[in-house]
């Protein structure tokens, strides 16, 4: 009776074993999946590494800004053989020379217009690909997105690390980087935040949110103003706006730096007039051929692709009157100041 019992205890200690085991699978996935999905991350960079910075010194005076600028989404998801197996990759590989390349044909044509007078440092970092922004699904684009923020901080407080504080600092980015910029402003210090001439949201947008949880964003209202946020995004149409990359809350004329409905005119043919009520740009005159529809997820309407290189020359003369007006303000000892209405 005695050894029955014992049988019985241990059968019942076996199943209590097991249902547990089933259930910690289904809580976490099973060791077998996070390790999967470890190994579909590719591996971090080292931003002590040279290979992953594209850099240009251009202020041979020593008298201009530091400019920190995030490219774009350049990457779709790949595949590749992980164990004897196909994988699907959701994030760029900075150590794959090509991810570089693709990466470095974006940042040397902005390097162009925005090094002259400056020193210009770009991370390459593991942006995520064009598949999580054509969910068109808000939590699935930031889940998505956070790995490439972390590594877009991590290069910055690098680059913090080396500069010297004294000298303006902007910071720039277009699409997934100017989502990156809205972070870096949520991440920066107030010290960090006193060095800021301008950050510019190039093709992405701020949300009252935002504004809300990140006293570091101060919208632009003209030219020279410092410390303050430049964000625009361009339709020809306000009704071909995209919501999970246009639907901002503030918004500013790059071409006569008004945020009014004043219209401004652009390489002679050109007019670009912000719309108060959605803070876009809407422009006319403007084909934007050179720029095909992707996926009909943009350059549907709007001109998205178009956002770094259409005002190239205004945001050029941009950077360097802000860099000069924040040193007459650092020079008054006035420098900007964190938002107080913000927590």
């Amino acid at each position: 009776m005695k050894q029955t019992n014992k049988k019985t205890w241990l059968l019942i200690a076996v199943v209590v074993i097991l249902a547990a085991a089933v259930v910690l699978l289904k809580v976490n996935g099973g060791c077998a999946s996070r390790c999967e999905q470890a190994l579909l991350i590719p591996h971090a960079p080292d931003y002590a590494d040279t290979t992953m910075w594209y850099c240009v010194d251009g202020d041979s005076a020593g008298t201009g800004a530091d400019v920190f600028y995030v490219v774009s989404t350049w990457e779709a998801d790949y595949d590749t053989i992980v164990d004897g197996r196909a994988a699907t990759f959701h994030y760029a590989d900075v150590w794959r020379p090509q991810h570089r390349e693709r990466m470095g044909r974006e940042i040397s044509g902005v390097a162009a217009y925005m090094s002259p007078g400056n020193r210009f440092y770009a991370p390459f970092y593991r942006h995520a690909t064009i598949e999580a922004f054509l969910t068109l699904n808000e939590d699935t684009i930031r889940e998505r997105c956070r790995l490439a923020m972390d590594d877009v901080c991590t290069a910055f407080d690098h680059f913090l690390a080396q500069r010297d504080a004294t000298r303006p600092l902007i910071i720039a980015g277009f699409s997934q980087g100017g989502m990156a910029v809205v972070e870096l402003l949520r991440h920066m210090s107030d010290e960090t935040y006193r060095q800021l001439a301008g950050a510019y949201v190039l093709g992405y947008k701020v949300t009252p949110e935002d504004t809300v949880q990140c006293k570091h964003i101060k919208a632009a209202q003209g030219a020279t103003d410092t410390g303050v946020t430049i964000c625009y995004n361009t339709v020809k149409d306000v009704k071909y706006i995209q919501p999970v990359i246009a639907a901002t809350c503030m918004g500013i004329n790059p071409v006569n730096w008004r945020t009014d409905a004043t219209p401004a005119t652009l390489h002679d043919s050109i007019t670009v007039a912000l719309s108060p009520e959605y803070h876009v740009l809407v422009v006319s005159g403007y084909s934007g051929s050179e720029y095909p529809p992707y996926k009909n997820f943009i350059n549907v309407g709007d001109i998205h692709s178009c956002e770094p290189w259409l005002y190239s020359e205004c945001l050029q003369q941009n950077i360097n009157a802000r860099a000069e007006a924040w040193r007459a303000v650092s020079a008054s000892g006035t420098q900007p100041v964190p938002s107080s209405s913000a927590p």
